[in-house]
């Protein structure tokens, strides 16, 4: 099946980059996005190429935060709690 798409500018600046840095094409980045969405059990059958590509999409939509400091991941801080 051959679908058409048009994307608003500041879509496909992003759909470019994240498909850039998954190392794909964007052809490629679609189609195991849009299998992994139709076909979530296809995730058992993707290449490590798109399934890599598909936790960098899922992670770019998640803000970026401030790594915790050594003394909150230490054990005394977390044997407080």
């Amino acid at each position: 099946m051959t679908v058409t798409l048009t994307f608003k500018p500041d879509i496909e600046v992003e759909l470019l980059a994240q498909a850039q840095a998954a190392g794909m094409t964007v052809e490629l980045f679609l189609l195991s996005m849009v299998a992994g969405a139709v076909l979530p059990s296809a995730s058992h059958t993707s290449s490590p190429e798109q399934r890599a590509a598909a936790f960098r999409s899922w992670s770019a939509n998640h803000r970026n935060t401030t790594p915790l400091s050594e003394h909150a991941v230490s054990r005394e801080a977390m044997s407080r709690r």
